[in-house]
C-alpha cells in the first residue's frame, strides 16, 4: 500500500492522530521536502512516529520512483508531504502510477496554503488560477510571461490570484524578489496589470505563531523583508466585506 500524508503548514505539531497511527504501522516512511519550506525537525518527526524517516529528493519521485512503487507492492509505504499531499501534481502522478500497478493507495489530507489564505478575509470562491513565480535560474533569465498572463486574465474577471513563491533545494524565494519579477514583467509588457499603486497581500509563515498578513501597495511593500515561506495575493475586485477585513492588515 502507498500512503500519502500531509505534514500541514508549519512543523511536526501539525500532524494528525490518524497520520501518526498510519506512520507507526508503515514498513517504510519517507518525507518529501523539496516542493515547499518546512520548519519542522526530522528528529522530532521520527520521535513522534517511533521510526526512521528517509528524505526523498526530487528525482526519487519524478524520475526514479521505482524503488517506492516496488516497496509499496510488498509493504506499507508512507510518504509525508508538506501541506496537503495532493496539491503538487507530482504526487498525483505517483498515486496514479501505483494504482495502475494494482497497488492500494490512501491519502490523508492536512492543511495547506490553499485553504489557509482564507485567513486574509478574501472570499475563497473568488480566486482564479494560481501561479508560481520561479527563480530566474529556472527560466534561464527569461521573464515568466505566463505568470503575467494568468494575473491579467484573473484581474479582467475580477478574480484574486494566489502567487506561490519558488523553492530550490534550501533556497526559498522572498516576497521582495517576487515583487521585482512582477514589476519587471510589467515593464516588459506595459499593459497596466501590475502597477506600483496596486494593493497586494503578503502572507508569511502561515500556520505558525509568527504568521503575518500585510495589505498595502506594491510601492510601499517593495524591498521590505518578510519571513519565509510566504505567498503574495493579487486581489481582483474586492467585496466590501473583503475590503473591510483587509483594512485591518494595513
Amino acid at each position: 500500500m502507498l500512503i500519502l500524508a500531509g505534514l500541514g503548514l508549519f512543523d511536526e505539531k501539525d500532524l494528525t492522530i490518524r497520520e501518526i497511527e498510519e506512520a507507526k504501522k508503515a514498513d517504510k516512511v519517507f518525507v518529501e521536502l523539496y516542493t515547499s519550506k518546512w520548519h519542522g525537525s526530522l528528529e522530532k518527526l521520527e520521535e513522534t512516529i517511533g521510526k526512521k524517516v528517509e528524505i526523498l529528493k526530487r528525482e526519487d519521485l519524478e524520475e526514479k520512483n521505482e524503488k517506492i512503487i516496488e516497496s509499496a507492492k510488498f509493504g506499507r509505504v508512507l510518504i509525508f508531504v508538506v501541506g496537503d499531499p495532493l496539491v503538487a501534481t507530482t504526487h498525483i502522478s505517483l498515486i496514479q502510477e501505483a494504482r495502475k500497478m494494482g497497488i492500494k493507495t490512501k491519502v490523508i489530507h492536512n492543511a495547506s496554503i490553499i485553504s489557509a489564505i482564507a485567513e486574509t478575509g478574501l472570499h475563497m470562491y473568488k480566486f482564479g488560477p494560481s501561479v508560481t513565480i520561479p527563480f530566474p535560474e529556472k527560466t534561464k533569465g527569461k521573464l515568466p510571461e505566463s505568470v503575467y498572463d494568468v494575473i491579467k486574465m484573473n484581474r479582467a474577471r475580477g478574480l484574486h490570484t494566489l502567487c506561490l513563491l519558488d523553492v530550490i533545494d534550501e533556497k526559498v524565494m522572498e516576497p521582495k524578489e517576487a515583487i521585482e519579477i512582477l514589476l519587471n514583467l510589467e515593464n516588459a509588457r506595459k499593459e497596466n496589470v501590475i502597477k506600483e499603486d496596486l494593493g497586494i497581500v503578503i502572507f508569511s509563515k502561515a500556520g505558525s505563531e509568527e504568521a503575518k498578513i500585510v495589505f498595502n501597495s506594491i510601492k510601499k511593500l517593495r524591498g521590505k523583508k518578510f519571513d519565509v515561506p510566504a505567498v503574495i495575493i493579487i486581489p481582483g475586485i474586492l467585496h466590501f466585506t473583503e475590503r473591510e477585513f483587509l483594512s485591518t492588515f494595513v
